[in-house]
């Protein structure tokens, strides 16, 4: 295969990668916001506010699954290309769970949720960055 051809997969790999991002990104952010309603509303907790958080959770959680697949087959087309994914922590995206609707913890909850916003808003850099250099 050409080294043309091999950029094209590994540019098209990059794209899903950053779709998939972006998806978690949003998904994060309408967590967040569903976790601080969720947080102020009824001391702790209103019933549609936690069911939408956890709703949104799950989301999150999926689109984090498929944009760890997709950086791996990113990564995967980059070697071909003698190039490679650097300081995208794929344990950034460990799975967070609301196990419990006090106070505190909703706090600790919008604490992972920002955090891993912050993960993948690195992850989303460092792909743009990859394929502008790919382009």
């Amino acid at each position: 295969m050409s080294i043309e051809s091999e950029k094209l997969e590994a540019r098209e790999a990059g794209e899903r990668a950053l779709l998939s991002l972006r998806e978690a990104r949003n998904a994060l952010g309408s967590a967040g916001n569903w976790g601080l309603l969720d947080l102020f509303v009824s001391n702790g907790g209103g019933f549609l506010s936690t069911i939408m958080k956890h709703s949104k959770l799950n989301s999150a959680k999926s689109a984090l699954e498929r944009a760890r697949y997709d950086l791996d087959v990113f990564n995967r087309e980059l070697k071909d290309v003698s190039m490679d994914i650097q300081g995208i922590e794929m344990s950034d995206f460990l799975t967070f769970f609301d196990f419990m609707d006090s106070f505190i913890a909703e706090i600790m909850v919008q604490k992972k949720i920002s955090d891993m916003k912050y993960a993948v808003d690195r992850a989303i850099n460092q792909v743009e960055g990859i394929l502008r250099r790919l382009y």
